[in-house]
């Protein structure tokens, strides 16, 4: 196995170039298992560590968050909620210390933990190659389950998103508090300033998953308040809405829960979380 590690994007690009079956690593924390539980074994793997742009975090209005940024920072320097508290059920310190935003990406995996709270956020994947930068939303950029929309000769550069303010929630369940993979998660922000609702599932369809049908309820019963998000809300919204989240679910039946089991814990965790968004209000 052949490892390379270049110190600029115009290295990195020609190594893509030249050898396009080179696996990119970043924190390694997917890659690793896979190699040793011979699932892979690259002849050619490309570290990240040297690029110093892929580690850049702006928060200035609109947040740029490098595809090198660790769980650990997120948790300790994102502004927005939902981010930090779907990086703290990330793994153990260890993972969150090394693995990346843009690992989270890169393996498109439905249960990874921050990509419903980028959904949510209305996130965009930033990738770059010789020709210049391209942006995709995050909804399009994941096709499946280690298939994202990134062409021969790209890297991902990290992700966007405009600041959502405080009212947010992020829920995550599995079998244990820690180092588990979500049986479901659910991520929620309400923006008053831009008059958005943003609902997005994890670990119950192919893909990250947007539950429309809630925000729109949720949306309309907060334009009749003039956006002036209440402490509470009659039981029967709570209820519609996690009815109306659980309805967008797509699960299926696997070795960490059932499709059913998957669709109440849809509708527990989106209800659970508008609660504790009226409550932060």
């Amino acid at each position: 196995m052949e490892v390379s590690c270049p110190g600029t994007l115009a290295e990195a690009f020609d190594e893509l170039a030249a050898f396009p079956e080179t696996v990119v690593l970043a924190g390694g924390t997917d890659l690793l298992v896979a190699i040793n539980f011979g699932r892979e074994r690259p002849e050619r793997v490309m570290s990240l560590r040297r690029l110093q742009e892929l580690g850049e975090l702006d928060q200035d209005g609109l947040v740029r968050c490098g595809a090198r940024v660790t769980y650990a920072r997120m948790l300790a320097e994102l502004s927005d909620p939902v981010m930090r508290q779907a990086a703290r059920t990330v793994g153990s310190p260890q993972i969150r210390n090394a693995g990346t935003l843009g690992g989270n990406l890169g393996t498109c995996s439905p249960a990874g933990d921050t990509l419903p709270a980028l959904a949510a956020l209305d996130a965009t994947v930033v990738l770059a190659s010789p020709a210049g930068e391209r942006r995709v939303p995050l909804t399009e950029f994941m096709r499946g389950p280690k298939r994202p929309d990134r062409r021969p000769h790209e890297l991902v550069l990290g992700a966007e998103w405009l600041t959502a303010g405080v009212t947010q929630a992020f829920l995550k369940a599995g079998t244990r508090n820690a180092m588990v993979i979500a049986v479901a998660n659910c991520a929620l922000v309400v923006d008053p300033e831009r008059r958005r609702v943003g609902v997005g599932l994890g670990s119950v369809g192919p893909v990250i998953l947007r539950a429309a049908q809630a925000e729109s309820f949720a949306a309309g019963l907060l334009e009749e308040r003039d956006w002036v998000l209440p402490a509470t809300l009659p039981e029967s919204a709570f209820v519609e809405f996690g009815r109306l989240a659980s309805s967008a679910a797509q699960p299926i039946d696997d070795v960490r829960g059932t499709a059913a089991y998957r669709r109440h814990l849809v509708a527990v965790m989106s209800r659970r979380a508008l609660e504790r968004v009226c409550a932060s209000a």
